[in-house]
């Protein structure tokens, strides 16, 4: 359900020079912001999703979190964490029903819902998040 577009973003652990590619990929704007311990990369497209990217001061991208009209390909967005979210989902397939998904599994945390045309998440490392930063920060 939530892996219908073939959009392509930087991966969850992934190195932070892959945010530039990202944008061209997507004809995106990008505009980034320096946090304390982290920068917030954020990409807008035409179509209306914004994409940010969180990247540590060490150069990997720690969190990502998506708004926009459609949901974003969490199989490139997840990259090798993907694995753990589909397994997340399985687990919960039997008792899940419409409606936000959350889920944490091997220090993966993923937050996502939405209905057509507004779709929002979030999905972080609990263990590369940067002291000091909270998870609401991570949106």
């Amino acid at each position: 359900m939530f892996l219908l577009t073939v959009q392509a973003f930087a991966a969850l652990g992934s190195d932070v020079s892959s945010v530039q590619a990202d944008q061209v990929h997507i004809n995106a704007s990008r505009r980034s912001m320096q946090m304390p311990g982290y920068v917030i990369h954020e990409l807008r497209t035409p179509a209306g999703m914004i994409i940010r990217e969180f990247a540590s001061s060490s150069g990997r991208i720690f969190a990502v979190s998506w708004q926009g009209p459609s949901p974003p390909d969490l199989r490139q967005l997840l990259g090798s964490h993907f694995k753990d979210f589909q397994q997340a989902v399985e687990a919960q397939g039997a008792r899940r029903t419409h409606g936000p998904f959350s889920s944490e599994q091997n220090g993966l945390v993923v937050q996502l819902g939405g209905h057509m045309r507004s779709y929002a998440g979030h999905a972080y490392l609990s263990d590369q998040v940067p002291m000091g930063v909270r998870a609401d920060d991570l949106r």
